[in-house]
């Protein structure tokens, strides 16, 4: 841990990094997220522990500044408000940086640059791209509340848009000839590809190229040492080492393995 990221905290929480190292507990930091959203967070097939690219990069955050993550179950919808009004320390759902979401929470430095693309069922040769997408009378499938949603209403208007609440319906729905394509955040879409590259592709140029961050309360004591922290395991290559593991071939894990959450929102 650097000796900056440890001022920081001692700064910002009011707690001597001395006292946080030697309890094994440390300074708990509530972790909104929706178990949901491959490969960021998702409960394991095989074992049903909640697990993904978001719990890595949080746990190795709070080892380095000294705190304890504590993941809490949640649906997208409601989300980015709740983390408004406090109900949790921060929301980690892959969640994109936009300047109307900024005006209730803070965001943490950027630490992926997405692409927005068209998902179709394999070998769809009725449109290549979303201009030609955009001509005909496609419907096009995507999670309500998401820019994802956003750049579809922008791209067709909302009469052909059909939302889902979470995203594993979205694609299912696709195989299913539900919907002729479906929006998703690239990064997530190659870590759902996987074993499904014969059922499903990714088709066009980019729609829309955003960056995801981690979302906090306003005035958050959180966002500084995170921060600092962000910018040392992207430095010494931890980033770049966890994110291999979940963006790409290597991650075969698809919506159809998984069992999704129940959520409690009280």
């Amino acid at each position: 841990m650097s000796r900056s990221l440890r001022l920081a905290l001692v700064l910002l929480l009011g707690v001597t990094f001395a006292a946080c190292g030697s309890d094994s507990d440390g300074d708990e930091l509530t972790i909104a997220v929706e178990n949901a959203y491959l490969p960021f967070n998702y409960l394991d097939p095989v074992t049903g522990e909640p697990t993904g690219w978001d719990y890595e990069v949080l746990e190795e955050i709070c080892e380095r500044i000294g705190c304890t993550p504590v993941f809490e179950n949640f649906p997208w919808e409601p989300m980015i408000q709740a983390v408004a009004d406090g109900q949790f320390d921060m929301a980690a759902d892959g969640i994109t940086i936009t300047a109307e979401r900024a005006e209730i929470v803070d965001f943490s430095d950027g630490y992926i640059n997405v692409d927005q693309r068209l998902m179709v069922r394999k070998g769809e040769d009725r449109f290549t791209d979303g201009i030609s997408f955009a001509v005909g009378d496609f419907v096009l499938g995507t999670q309500i509340g998401t820019t994802n949603y956003d750049t579809g209403v922008e791209l067709v208007g909302e009469d052909r848009v059909k939302p889902f609440e979470e995203f594993g319906f979205v694609v299912q729905s696709l195989i299913a000839d539900d919907v002729d394509a479906v929006i998703i955040d690239e990064t997530a879409g190659q870590g759902y590809i996987g074993e499904n590259a014969d059922e499903v592709e990714l088709i066009g140029e980019s729609l829309s190229s955003d960056q995801l961050g981690f979302i906090f309360p306003k005035g958050s004591e959180w966002v500084a040492p995170i921060n600092e922290a962000l910018a040392e395991i992207k430095s010494d290559g931890t980033l770049a080492e966890i994110s291999s593991r979940y963006f790409g071939s290597a991650f075969t894990i698809t919506y159809d393995d998984l069992e999704f959450p129940e959520y409690d929102e009280e």
